[in-house]
C-alpha cells in the first residue's frame, strides 16, 4: 500500500470544515434536500432502474450503421425504441427516450473523482470522401427532464439551488445524489436516458449538420483527464472497450476547433488557477492549468453549445449565454501590460492569436494570463421568444454573442450541475423533432436569467471564500517566514503576489513592477478578513 506524504502546509478537516459550514449558512446554501424532493428523486431512480432492466436493446455495429446512412446525423433516428412504457409514477412521461443508441461506444472524460457525469462522447472519421462531412461527433448529455417532473417538489428545489456549489470539504449538488451520482449520471455500463447530439464536421472542423434526439445510451468507460493525457503521450493504454481511435480523433478535432475559435476571434486560455486538494483529512492548495486533453474535450462541449444556439435561433425560442466584447481601452491596457512583462505581442497579432501561444509555467506569461481574466466581464443569459422577453436580434453582432467564444452559444451540456441546461436542451430536441417547445419550458424561460444570475453569484462567492479560508488557515502562525513569489497584478496602492510554494495569493501594499519575482515575508494571515499580507525582503527581478 502506498501513501502520500503530507504537504508542509495543510489544514486539517476538523479546523476547516466548521468554517466552511459557516460560509454555507451565510450564503444560504441549502444543507439538505426537502423530504418531498428527496422522495421524488428516489422514486424516479427506482422506477427508471426497474424499467431499464426490461428494455429490449439493439446490438449493432455503430460504425457500419453510420456508414450506411446517407447523412450520419440521422443515424440515431433509424433505431426507434420499440417498447410500451408502463404507467409512470415518478418519471416524466413527456421526456422518455424514443431511440436506442446503446450501440454507440460512448465514453466519459472527467476529473477522476467525478460521479455526476453529464457528457459522453464518440468520435468517428467518415473518411476523405464522406458525402456529408469528414468527422462525426456523437455527444450524449444526461436527460435530466426524464427524472424531474415540472412543478414537482424536486423541480422547485432545483430552482432554489440553480447550480452545484463546490467547496473543499463537499459539494452541494443541484440534484440529489441518487440521481446526479446515480440513475441520471452517464456512469459506465449503466443504461441511461440521454440527449444524443449528432454533429457532422468538414475536414477543417467546421460544423455542417446537427440534430439531437432523446435516446438510451450505455457508456463503455469512465476515463480521467490524466488517463487520456497519458494515452495521448503514449504512456498508457486505455481500457479495451474504448475505441482505438478516440484519443487521436479527440486531438485532431479539438485542435481544429481551437484553430477555428482563434480565427473567429475567440479565446481559450490555459490560465493557472488555485484549486484545493484533499487527502487523508487534510486540505492544501495547488496551481493548475488545464491539460491539452481538457482543452480538446472542452471544444466538443463548446461545439455543442454553438450548435444549440443555432437550433434555438431556428425555433425562435431559447436562452443563450452572453458575454460583451472586451473594451478597446482594456485591450490597450493589456498591450501595455505585455510590454511591461516582456511578452512578445506583435502589432499585427490579435489577442485571440496571442493567448494560445503563452505558457502558464513561465512567470511573465502566468502574470499576463491572470491579468487577462478581467478582460471579459458582464456574462449573463438572454431568453427570447416567450412572454415579455425581447425578440432575438437579427444577428450575433446585435449583442447576443458570447465574446470569448466569438459565436452565439447556449448552455446545454451540464444539466446535472446547472439548471439552465435542462431547458436549453429541451428547446433543441423539440426543434429537431419538428414539435412545439413544451409549455413547461416556455413558461420558465423568462425567469431563468435572473435565477441563474443569483445562483451563479452564490456559487462563485462560495468558491472564492473557500479558497481564501484555506489560504488564511494554512498561513496563520507562520508570520515572519519567507516565500518566493511573482507580482501578477498591480493597482495604484497594492500588488497581488502569486507565491510559488505554497500555492497562495497574497497582497503587498505597495506598487511593484508587474512580472517581477523575489522573496516575500509573511506579515499577516488574517483569519477574519482572510487576507494574506506580504512584504518584499529583497530587490525584485523582472523576468522578460
Amino acid at each position: 500500500m502506498t501513501s502520500r506524504a503530507l504537504p508542509k502546509l495543510a489544514v486539517g478537516q476538523n479546523t476547516l470544515n466548521p468554517v466552511l459550514d459557516g460560509i454555507r449558512r451565510d450564503l444560504d446554501i441549502p444543507a439538505q434536500f426537502t423530504p418531498e424532493a428527496l422522495a421524488e428523486a428516489e422514486g424516479a431512480a427506482e422506477e427508471w432502474r426497474a424499467i431499464a432492466s426490461q428494455l429490449p436493446l439493439k446490438t449493432i455495429d455503430w460504425a457500419a450503421h453510420c456508414a450506411a446512412e446517407t447523412n450520419p446525423v440521422n443515424a440515431v433516428q433509424r433505431l426507434p425504441l420499440e417498447y410500451e412504457w408502463p404507467e409512470l409514477h415518478y418519471l416524466h412521461g413527456s421526456a422518455l427516450p424514443e431511440y436506442d443508441a446503446t450501440s454507440i461506444p460512448f465514453v466519459t472524460i472527467d476529473p477522476a473523482e467525478s460521479m455526476d457525469l453529464d457528457q459522453a462522447l464518440y468520435l468517428a472519421d467518415l473518411g476523405p470522401d464522406g458525402r456529408h462531412g469528414r468527422y462525426l461527433v456523437n455527444y450524449a448529455i444526461a436527460s435530466v427532464p426524464t427524472f424531474v417532473r415540472p412543478a414537482s417538489a424536486l423541480d422547485v428545489e432545483t430552482w432554489e439551488r440553480g447550480t452545484t456549489v463546490y467547496l473543499p470539504d463537499q459539494s452541494t449538488p443541484l440534484h440529489p445524489p441518487v440521481l446526479s451520482h446515480g440513475a441520471a449520471s452517464l456512469l459506465p455500463d449503466q443504461i441511461a436516458p440521454a440527449c444524443v447530439w449528432s454533429i457532422c464536421l468538414d475536414h477543417e472542423g467546421h460544423a455542417i449538420h446537427s440534430r439531437v434526439d432523446r435516446a438510451l445510451v450505455r457508456s463503455r468507460a469512465k476515463l480521467s483527464y490524466e488517463q487520456v493525457d497519458a494515452a495521448a503521450r503514449g504512456n498508457e493504454e486505455l481500457p479495451a472497450d474504448v475505441p482505438d481511435d478516440l484519443v487521436g480523433l479527440l486531438k485532431t478535432i479539438g485542435e481544429l476547433r481551437l484553430s477555428n475559435e482563434a480565427a473567429r476571434g475567440g479565446v481559450s486560455a490555459r490560465i493557472p488557477e488555485q484549486e484545493f486538494e484533499s487527502h487523508d483529512g487534510w486540505y492544501t492548495l495547488n496551481y493548475r492549468a488545464n491539460l491539452p486533453v481538457e482543452e480538446w474535450n472542452a471544444q466538443i462541449s463548446l461545439l455543442t453549445g454553438i450548435r444549440a444556439a443555432k437550433h434555438m435561433r431556428a425555433a425562435n425560442v431559447g436562452i443563450m449565454r452572453t458575454l460583451p466584447p472586451a473594451d478597446e481601452r482594456d485591450l490597450a491596457r493589456m498591450r501595455r501590460i505585455a510590454r511591461a512583462l516582456g511578452v512578445k505581442w506583435p502589432h499585427e497579432m490579435n489577442y485571440a492569436e496571442l493567448v494560445p501561444a503563452l505558457n502558464p509555467d513561465i512567470p511573465a506569461h502566468a502574470a499576463f494570463l491572470l491579468e487577462a481574466t478581467s478582460l471579459f466581464r458582464g456574462s449573463g443569459y438572454r431568453a427570447f421568444g416567450v412572454k415579455d422577453t425581447k425578440p432575438l436580434p437579427a444577428s450575433a453582432a446585435d449583442g447576443i454573442i458570447h465574446a470569448a467564444i466569438a459565436a452565439e452559444y447556449a448552455h446545454v451540456t451540464a444539466p446535472l450541475r446547472r439548471l439552465v441546461d435542462r431547458y436549453g436542451e429541451e428547446v433543441c430536441i423539440a426543434q429537431c423533432a419538428g414539435r412545439d417547445v413544451p409549455e413547461w419550458v416556455r413558461d420558465s424561460l423568462e425567469e431563468l436569467p435572473s435565477a441563474m444570475r443569483r445562483s451563479s453569484q452564490r456559487a462563485h462567492t462560495a468558491t472564492r471564500l473557500g479558497l481564501a479560508v484555506i489560504q488564511s488557515l494554512m498561513m496563520h502562525g507562520r508570520e515572519g517566514e519567507q516565500y518566493t513569489g511573482t507580482v501578477v497584478d498591480v493597482s495604484d496602492k497594492k500588488s497581488t503576489i502569486m507565491l510559488s510554494e505554497p500555492a497562495v495569493m497574497g497582497t503587498v501594499y505597495a506598487k511593484l513592477d508587474l512580472g517581477s519575482s523575489g522573496r516575500f515575508r509573511l506579515v499577516e494571515a488574517n483569519l477574519e478578513s482572510r487576507e494574506i499580507v506580504l512584504a518584499p525582503v529583497e530587490s525584485l527581478v523582472t523576468h522578460h
